[in-house]
This record gives C-alpha cells, structure tokens and sequence, in this order.
C-alpha cells in the first residue's frame, strides 16, 4: 500500500472521538495494525495546535521535549490506542495522521518504539501536512526513534513550517517533499485535494525513474539511499525497492 493509498484512508475513516479533542481509527489486516490519527475538527484542536510551548517527555533512553498542546492531546488517546499496540500477535504497526493527527501519529510512533522492541524495523509511520512536534537538539533520541517515520510536505504548505524553526522545532525522521514552490498558496498546499494531487504525482514520477533507470542503478541502489520510504503490500508486508 503506498503512500496515497494511506492517506486516502486516513482522510476516509470514521473516527473516535476522546477527551482533549483526540481522534483514531483503527483497522487490522492479517497481522498488521493500522492506526489513523485524524486532523483537526474543532476549537479544542485549535487551543492545542497553538499551545506551542516546549514541555518535556522522558521515555526511558533520554529526556527530550515535545510539542505542549500535541503532547495533552495524545496523552488522551494513548490510553486507547496501548492495548492494540501491545497485542503480541501483532507483526507490523502503521500509523497515519493528517495535520494535527499528523503531529499525534510523531508521538504514537516514538511509543510503539519504546513498547514494542520487538517490532523494531517493523513499524512504519506517515505524517501528511505535519507540523514540528519536536524541540531541542537532535541527537541520538531523535534519530533512532523516528525511523522509519515519514514526513510528507507540499512545499509550500503552511502547517508544515510551524511552529518555527527560531523557537527551536524540527521535523522527525525524513521529510520528503512534494509539489513544486508557487503552485499553491501556504493554505491551499495544506488542503487534503492538493496533497493528494501531489501524492500521487510524486508517485508517478519515482515509478517512471525506476523504469527507466539502468540495470546497473537497480544493481547497485540501496533502500536506504532512496527519497521514496518502503511501500506496503495489501497485507501489510514491506515491499523492498530497486
């Protein structure tokens, strides 16, 4: 399953609402677990989105700092979402979020790290129009916990460059963008159509460069050299590339 495919879903399930403005979905395939964090849909969302103060979260390896307003919402549907995550006939987990629920998927992902190292390489998150969730210097925290975490931006999207970088926020794992500066305005790049346009523009393109490529580039490509993350199969199985 690509990464379209999963944000169309994200953007089509039906969600539970709880407190603090939180909402997910989930669905199981076989042994994958998919979880969905969805995007803002109300004053409370907006009262957290703009509670950007830096507030610290300890989590065993190290103390670092995260969002204030994205960090309450998920404390309130980490409660929901743990005893899936700590089914252990689970094999993958993929989370999705979209804005808001992207910045909530940031926090889930960092949590299936920490409570299912059994999983790791195993695990998979997607963050469409993110914001930064993340504040402080960048190190080993930073970067084995967000593996395998994706950060989709349309260039010019808004939402994705705040809070700013000068009150001391960074993205998460890699950020791939997608679209072109100046097609839209800062809001209309955040709008769910336009991502989704870009998506699979994006997607397209990376098709036609692996079909055209040189024997001798898909003999000597590497995975993780690539700006395109694995994909999924319908069964939640990775899909390597070459």
């Amino acid at each position: 399953m690509n990464a379209s495919e999963l944000f169309r879903r994200c953007l089509e399930k039906s969600y539970i609402h709880v407190e603090n403005g939180g909402d997910y979905a989930t669905e199981r395939r076989g042994n994958t677990l998919y979880i969905y964090l969805e995007c803002s849909r109300g004053k409370t969302d907006w009262k957290n989105n703009l509670d950007f103060p830096a507030r610290p979260y300890h989590r065993g390896e190290g103390l670092w700092f995260a969002h204030r307003g994205f960090l309450r919402v998920w404390k309130s549907v980490e409660k929901h979402l743990s005893p899936l995550i700590a089914d252990s006939s689970l094999t993958e987990i993929v989370t999705v979020g979209y804005s808001h629920g992207a910045a909530l998927a940031v926090l889930c992902h960092e949590y299936v790290y920490f409570h299912r190292a059994d999983l790791h390489g195993r695990f998979t998150g997607y963050g469409f129009g993110c914001p930064r969730v993340y504040w402080g210097v960048r190190g080993r925290v930073y970067r084995t916990r967000w593996e395998n975490f994706f950060v989709y931006r349309n260039i010019d999207d808004l939402v994705t460059h705040v809070p700013p970088l000068a009150l001391g926020y960074s993205h998460v794992g890699e950020l791939i963008e997608i679209g072109a500066r100046g097609r839209y305005n800062p809001i209309d790049a955040h709008r769910p159509e336009n991502i989704y346009r870009e998506l699979l523009l994006y997607e397209d393109a990376a098709v036609k460069i692996k079909d055209t490529a040189p024997s001798f580039v898909h003999a000597h490509s590497s995975p993780h050299r690539t700006a395109v993350p694995p994909l999924l199969s319908e069964e939640g199985c990775f899909l390597p590339h070459v």
